[in-house]
């Protein structure tokens, strides 16, 4: 049975959170945290076997809390238990993701060679948009070579709206604070998110 198979019979549990970037789906296993699913995400892009719902999940609880804190302002890093389901070079570049620091963008070239690769951007392109665990593993931080945003499962007006409000500025996220999303106060408030 290939690795995939046996990830996909692991059962996990979900919970939502309302952000100021739309509703979150949070889904763990007894492990850990396996996802941070957008509101519209593809269910194809991410396939986990959610038996069902708990909210007092421990890493669930966690995850909302950390995050909460996030979006208020408050934390620029998680320090979360992490189960995601991927092939071995899937994790080589979610565990890059968590190395570009808060504020900071690095290109998928970049990050190509960090897990020495060096030929293979689109690879780590693809890889990137298989990544489970949005916003934790801030695959919103890899831009095009030329500082342009790309590709996000989120869209990229939530991409862009998540760099400007960590201060991060490519050429295309700029302005971003004209066009947000509606409740997007830029993390400054508590209320902003409301938990699971």
């Amino acid at each position: 049975m290939e690795e995939n198979e046996v990830e996909m019979r692991r059962q996990h549990v979900s919970t939502q959170m309302s952000s100021p970037v739309g509703r979150l789906t949070l889904v763990a296993s007894d492990a850990g945290l396996a996802a941070v699913l957008w509101e519209n995400d593809n269910p194809r892009r991410v396939r986990l076997n959610i038996g069902g719902e708990d909210a007092r999940h421990p890493v669930l609880v966690d995850t909302a809390r950390q995050l909460a804190e996030y979006f208020a302002g408050r934390r620029q890093q998680f320090a979360l238990t992490l189960d995601p389901s991927g092939t071995a070079f899937q994790r080589k570049v979610w565990d890059a993701l968590m190395t570009i620091p808060f504020g900071e963008t690095r290109s998928y070239a970049q990050l190509a060679a960090q897990i020495g690769h060096p030929a293979a951007a689109r690879a780590v392109g693809a890889a990137n948009g298989r990544n489970p665990l949005s916003i934790v593993a801030p695959c919103h931080r890899v831009v095009g070579s030329t500082g342009a945003l790309t590709g996000f499962a989120g869209g990229l007006e939530v991409k862009a709206h998540l760099l400007a409000f960590e201060g991060a500025t490519p050429e295309s996220c700029r302005g971003a604070a004209r066009h947000r999303p509606a409740g997007f106060s830029g993390g400054n408030r508590r209320s902003d998110v409301i938990g699971a």
